[in-house]
C-alpha cells in the first residue's frame, strides 16, 4: 500500500421509568451551541484490490467532505507500462470497480482520481505484488509474544499519514474478574497494515489481565492529525519507548492474584512512538481514603469486597462540547457506577466531570450498566451522549434518563425503526424479570415494548438488532437465551421462532457486517460471514475464513479482532487472526454493489463505535441513521477534517 503525503494540520426526560433529577457532578460545563463542526480524521483513498476469480475488484473510499455526486477514473500501471484508465466513462454510482483479465506475472498498480483533478492527497493507490496469489485478504504479519494471542483491536491514524494502523491487544493467561489467578500482563502492539511494527506497550503485572480489565482507546483526541492511545495503567507499566510508568519494582497482587492495593494511573500514549506523554491518578479509586482498602470497605461502595465489582470497567470516546473528543472512562455497572471525562488538549489531561451514581439524586442509576455501552447524539442537541446500558448520561454529565430495567449483556443503538423519529435502543436484560428483550427510545427512555423471560430463568446473554430481512421494516430483533427463542420485528412483533424443528438456532446471535453489497446487513458468526435467505428459510455462508485458517477470538463469543469500514467502500472489513497466532487477515468484500455512501468512518456516530469496540463483550459498529431495506440518502456529517476539510470544500 503506497502512501501520499499529508496536507499539514489546519486547523428532558419524559416517559422514562424513573423520572430523576440532574445529578450531581464536579466541573459540569454549562450547555453552549457548538461552535464549530465535529473534528475528525482525514483519511485517504483507502484504496483496496481483491483478487476475485480472474478479475481484480478495486475499491475506495468516498469521503465524509466530498459532495456524493463526485465522479472517479481508476488507472493501472506496472512496472514497464505507465498509468492507463480502465473506464471509459466516469464512474458514478458505487466506489467499487472490476478489472476483469488483469495481466499477469507482474506487480499491477491501482490507482484511484477524482476526475479532473491533479492533487495527490485525492488520489489513492493500492499495488499487488507478482508474487502475491490470489488470495482474498490483507495478511498482517505479527510479532506475537510466545505464549500469547492477538485478541481485540482497534484502528487510527497514528502517524498522520491519512491511513490506519492497528492497535492489537495481545492476550496470554487471563482470568474473568469472578475467578481468581494470577494473569500475564496485557501487552498492546501497533502495527501498520503493511506489518512494520511500531511499538510494544507492556502494561506489566499490575494490570490484570481479562475482559473487563484493560479498555484501550485509540482515537485524534487533540485534532493534530495523529491518534493517541489511552489506557489504565500502573507500576510497572512499560511504554513503548521502554521507559517504566512509577515503580518498577512493585507488586501489588495479592495471593489470589487480584490486585486491589496500590495506585491506579490513566495515560494517553502517543500514537506514533508508543511513548507515555502523560500519565494522571484513575477516576475513580477503588476507595476514597486509601491505596490499600479492606474487603470490607470494597463491599461497602461497590457489592463485594474480592475485587470483582470494583474492577468492571469501560471506556468510549464522546464529543461532549460537539466539536472535539472527550476520552470517558468508567468503573463498575453492577451497583455503583462512575463515569469521569477527560479532555487531553496542548499536551495536558483535564477532568471534564465525574458522574458517580452514589452521588445524591443519581440513587436511580445505579445497577444499570452492560458489559459494554453505546455513544450517540442522542437528543439531537450536536453533543453525544453515553448511553449505559439501560441509563443515559448527558453531555455535561448529567443522568439524562434510567430505564430502571438493570443490568444487560447486548446492546445496538441505531435508527432500528425508520419510521418513528430519532434513535432506538435494543437490549437484554439479564436478570429474571420482565424485559429479557426490549427495546427503548434513545432520547427519553421510553420503553417502546418489552417480552419476558422464561418462569425463573436468567436473562439471553446474546442479543442482536439488524436490518436482515426486507419484507419487514426496520431492524428485526433476536437473542438467544431466557426463552427468548423467537425473532421480532422493529415494533416487537413476532416474526418467528427462532428455534428450528432439530433445536438448532435458525440465525447466528454474534455480529454483523454489511458484506454482499445490498443495504440489508450479513451475520458474522466465528469465522463465518453468512446471508439470511427468507425464500430458503436458512442462511447462506457467503466467507468461511477458517478456510484460510483463520480463527476468533472470546470464547464462545467467537468475535474478530474488529469488524469495522477500515478500507475501500461503506462495506466493513473483517479482521481475524491467524490458528498459528502470527497474522492477522484483512477480508474485504469482492461482491459488485451499486450502492453509493460515504465512508461510515466519516459518520460520527459509526466512528465512535469502533473505538469502544474492544469493550468488554464486543459488540457491532452502527451509524447514526438507517442503513437497510428501502433505506432514505443518509444526512451529510457535520464535520471538519484535520487537514481543514469541511464539508462541501475540499481541497
Amino acid at each position: 500500500m503506497c502512501k501520499t503525503t499529508k496536507p499539514p494540520f489546519a486547523i428532558l426526560v419524559t416517559a422514562a421509568a424513573f423520572a430523576v433529577s440532574a445529578g450531581t457532578t464536579r466541573g459540569a460545563p454549562t450547555k453552549t451551541t457548538p461552535a464549530a463542526p465535529r473534528l475528525m480524521e482525514s483519511l485517504d483513498r483507502g484504496v483496496i484490490v481483491i483478487p476475485q476469480g480472474e478479475s481484480n475488484c478495486v475499491s475506495w473510499r468516498l469521503l465524509g467532505t466530498e459532495p456524493r455526486d463526485t465522479l472517479f477514473d481508476v488507472f493501472r500501471s506496472d512496472p514497464l507500462t505507465p498509468p492507463a484508465r480502465l473506464n471509459a466513462d466516469p464512474l458514478d454510482a458505487a466506489t467499487f470497480f472490476v478489472d476483469p483479465k488483469p495481466p499477469e506475472g507482474r506487480d499491477l498498480t491501482y490507482t484511484v482520481r477524482p476526475r479532473g483533478t491533479t492533487d495527490a492527497w485525492n488520489a489513492g493507490d493500492f499495488t499487488i505484488p507478482a508474487g502475491r496469489g490470489r488470495t482474498p485478504f490483507l495478511e498482517i504479519p505479527l510479532r506475537t509474544p510466545h505464549g500469547y494471542t492477538p485478541n481485540d483491536g482497534s484502528v487510527g491514524d497514528l502517524d498522520g499519514d491519512g491511513q490506519y494502523e492497528i492497535v492489537l491487544h495481545q492476550v496470554g493467561v487471563a482470568h474473568d474478574n469472578s475467578h481468581a489467578g494470577f494473569t500475564d500482563p496485557p501487552i498492546l502492539q501497533a502495527y501498520e497494515l503493511d506489518g512494520t511494527m511500531l511499538w510494544q506497550i507492556d502494561l506489566g503485572i499490575n494490570i490484570r489481565e481479562g475482559a473487563h480489565y484493560t479498555q484501550f482507546i485509540v482515537y485524534d483526541l487533540d485534532g493534530n492529525g495523529t491518534a493517541e492511545v489511552v489506557c489504565k495503567t500502573a507500576d510497572g507499566t512499560r511504554d513503548g519507548l521502554g521507559t517504566v510508568i512509577g515503580d518498577h519494582a512493585a507488586d501489588w497482587r495479592n495471593e489470589q492474584g487480584y490486585i486491589l492495593a496500590g495506585p491506579e494511573y490513566l495515560t494517553v500514549f502517543e500514537g506514533q512512538t508508543g511513548r507515555a506523554l502523560s500519565t494522571t491518578d484513575y477516576v475513580p479509586a477503588r476507595h476514597p481514603d486509601t491505596a490499600a482498602p479492606t474487603p470490607s470497605q470494597l463491599d461497602a461502595i461497590w457489592g463485594d469486597g474480592y475485587g470483582n465489582r470494583c474492577d468492571r470497567f469501560l471506556a468510549c470516546v464522546a464529543y461532549l462540547d460537539g466539536s472535539r473528543p472527550s476520552v470517558v472512562m468508567c468503573r463498575g455497572y453492577y451497583t455503583r457506577t462512575v463515569l469521569a471525562a477527560w479532555d487531553w488538549r496542548d499536551g495536558e489531561f483535564t477532568l471534564r466531570w465525574v458522574f458517580d451514581s452514589n452521588d445524591p439524586g443519581n440513587e436511580a442509576f445505579a445497577g444499570q450498566g452492560n458489559h459494554n455501552l453505546s455513544v450517540a447524539d442522542i437528543d439531537r442537541d450536536g453533543r453525544d451522549e453515553i448511553v449505559y446500558g439501560g441509563m443515559a448520561i448527558d453531555d455535561d454529565g448529567t443522568g439524562l434518563y434510567s430505564t430502571g430495567l438493570g443490568h444487560g449483556d447486548a446492546i445496538h443503538l441505531t435508527d432500528l425503526d425508520p419510521a418513528r423519529p430519532g434513535l432506538e435502543v435494543f437490549r437484554t436484560q439479564e436478570r429474571i424479570d420482565d424485559a429479557g428483550v426490549h427495546m427503548f427510545d434513545a432520547a427519553t427512555g421510553e420503553v417502546l415494548w418489552k417480552h419476558a423471560t422464561s418462569r425463573g430463568r436468567e436473562g439471553p446473554g446474546r442479543g442482536t438488532a439488524f436490518d436482515i430481512d426486507a419484507r419487514f421494516p426496520g431492524a428485526e430483533c433476536w437473542a438467544a437465551g431466557g426463552g427468548l427463542d423467537n425473532i421480532y420485528d422493529a415494533r416487537g412483533e413476532l416474526i418467528r421462532p427462532q428455534r428450528r424443528a432439530d433445536g438448532g438456532w435458525a440465525l447466528p446471535v454474534n455480529m454483523g457486517v454489511w458484506w454482499d453489497g445490498d443495504p440489508l446487513r450479513e451475520l458474522l458468526d466465528g469465522e463465518r460471514i453468512e446471508k439470511w435467505r427468507p425464500d430458503l428459510d436458512a442462511c447462506d455462508t457467503l466467507l468461511d475464513a477458517s478456510a484460510y485458517r483463520c480463527a476468533s477470538n472470546n470464547g464462545t463469543k467467537a468475535t474478530p479482532v474488529l469488524v469495522g469500514d477500515i478500507l475501500g467502500d461503506w462495506r466493513e472489513e473483517v479482521i481475524w487472526r491467524t490458528e498459528d497466532n502470527q497474522a492477522l487477515r484483512v477480508f474485504s468484500s469482492a461482491m459488485p454493489t451499486s450502492i453509493r455512501l460515504p465512508t461510515f468512518m466519516h459518520d460520527p456516530q459509526y466512528r465512535l463505535s469502533i473505538a469502544w469496540q474492544n469493550v468488554g463483550y464486543n459488540q457491532p459498529p452502527h451509524p447514526g441513521f438507517f442503513v437497510g431495506a428501502g433505506m432514505q440518502p443518509p444526512p451529510h456529517a457535520r464535520i471538519q477534517l484535520t487537514g481543514g476539510q469541511e464539508h462541501g470544500r475540499h481541497p
